[in-house]
């Protein structure tokens, strides 16, 4: 399903809808890797502390992640003193963005969708 037809090649679609933690970890690594404290901080942060996802969901996500090549571990450590080398860090590949983009065009046509049903008013431009 995921795979479009003779070219071996991942078609972004194929992996949608993502779920929430996932949709949530490929925004976190949007920005630059992070450790995985760091996805689940990021996370509670981004949603105001509406969404916080544990350890256990986190681990099996990105493991999901790393099989589907959504995200990859990072091979270089950033250069601080105070790293745990424990700590693994993890990127979103090319493929995880065009992934990540067609996830977040989805959910704005579902949007679009709810705002011509007057369930959602429509955002003014700014």
């Amino acid at each position: 399903m995921g795979i479009a037809a003779g070219s071996g090649r991942h078609e972004p679609e194929g992996l949608l809808p993502l779920t929430p933690a996932v949709f949530h970890i490929l925004l976190a690594l949007s920005d630059g890797e992070r450790h995985g404290y760091g996805i689940m901080r990021e996370i509670v942060a981004a949603t105001q502390g509406q969404m916080r996802i544990g350890p256990g969901t986190l681990y099996r996500s990105i493991q999901k992640m790393l099989d589907d090549g959504l995200v990859k571990e990072s091979v270089e450590r950033p250069n601080t003193e105070n790293d745990d080398e424990r700590r693994r860090y993890y990127e979103m590949t090319d493929f995880g963005r065009a992934v990540a983009a067609a996830e977040a065009q989805r959910l704005a046509e579902i949007v679009r969708e709810a705002q011509a049903k007057k369930l959602l008013p429509k955002l003014r431009s700014t």
